[in-house]
């Protein structure tokens, strides 16, 4: 499965809008994912798995790359 992961560069940094980014991940189970990241000091705001239409729609932009761990 592939999940998109909101997150802050930096786990002391305050979640605002503006700033949150997003990557795309494969993994079992939101669980999985977290863990797969915990080593890179995000402060992970939402973790959402990407089915369907939405992936439909995640594919076709062009900074979609699904990060390998």
């Amino acid at each position: 499965m592939i999940f998109k992961v909101y997150y802050q560069e930096s786990i002391k940094e305050v979640p605002v809008r503006e700033n949150t980014k997003t990557l795309f991940i494969e993994g079992e189970s939101v669980r999985d994912v977290r863990s797969k990241i915990a080593d890179r000091g995000f402060n992970v705001e939402f973790v959402q798995e990407v089915t369907g239409a939405h992936l439909n729609y995640e594919l076709q932009n062009e900074d979609y790359k699904v990060l390998e761990k």
